[in-house]
Parts: structure tokens; sequence; C-alpha cells
């Protein structure tokens, strides 16, 4: 029962002692281990931690920056590229038209040169048929001359 009564006049000694808030010289020397703990973290931790996210941050917007540059850089190029390739699109379409009306143009001209070599021979051969026409309408003539002859001699020979 000793320990009881001991224990009883503890807890009433605290209560008397002070209440929720009690300010004594504990509250100033928390207060001073709080500003050095800050002290120590921000020498420590918040510092180097702070230049760490600066740098990050600045590496960022540099990378940002040529990022954007190349972006810039490979948009004309692209811009580029695409005009060239039109422009070479239309002198590409121009030699092929111009290479089309070239290949139309010697087409005609063989096929006209083919048409008239054509007429030419079809007048030679034509020529010639008549010549042979002429020459078997003469051998004919004489053949019917002499037949007419021959005849004309034995119907006479037989009439006297």
């Amino acid at each position: 029962m000793g320990l009881t009564l001991l224990a009883v006049e503890a807890v009433e000694s605290v209560e008397e002692a002070g209440g929720l808030f009690d300010l004594n010289a504990t509250l100033p020397l928390m207060a001073i281990q709080f500003l050095i703990l800050m002290a120590i973290l921000n020498a420590i931790l918040y510092k180097p931690l702070g230049n760490a996210i600066d740098e990050r941050d600045a590496y960022v917007r540099d990378t940002k920056a040529g990022a954007q540059e190349r972006l810039a850089k490979a948009e004309k190029m692209a811009a580029d590229y695409e005009q060239s390739l039109a422009d070479t699109r239309r002198e590409a379409r121009s030699v092929i038209e111009a290479a089309q009306a070239e290949a139309q143009q010697i087409a005609a001209q063989k096929q006209a040169g083919a048409q008239q070599e054509a007429a030419t021979q079809r007048e030679a051969v034509q020529k010639e048929l008549d010549e042979q026409k002429a020459a078997a309408l003469g051998q004919l003539e004489k053949q019917v001359d002499s037949l007419s002859d021959q005849i004309l001699g034995k119907l006479l020979g037989s009439a006297a």
C-alpha cells in the first residue's frame, strides 16, 4: 500500500506544478533546439536539394530550348525538302511531257514516212502491174491477131 500512496502523491505533485502549458525553461530550450535543427537541416538537406532542383530545372529549360530549336530546324528542313520534292516532280513531269511530245512527233514522222514509202511502193507496184498488163494485152492482141488471121485464113481457105 505504501507504493500506491507514493504513486498518488507523484501524480498530485505533477498536477500542481503546471497545467497544459507550463512556461518554464523548457520552452526556450525547445525553441533553440528547433532552430538549431532547422539550421542543420537547411545546411545539410534543403540547400543541396534546392540546388539539385534548380540545376535540374535549368537543365530541363536548356534541353527544352534546344529541342525547340532542333524542332524548328527540322520543320524548316522538312518544308525545304517538300518544296524541293515538288519542284523536282514538276521538272520530272515537264521532262516526261516533253519526251512524250517528242515521241509522238517522232512516231508521226515515222508514220508519215512509212505512209509515203507505202504510197511510193504502191505506185511502183501499180506501175509495174500496169506495165505487165500492157505487155499481157500486147501479147494477147498479137495472139488475137494471129488467131484472127488463122481463123480468117481457114475460113477463106475453105471457102475458096
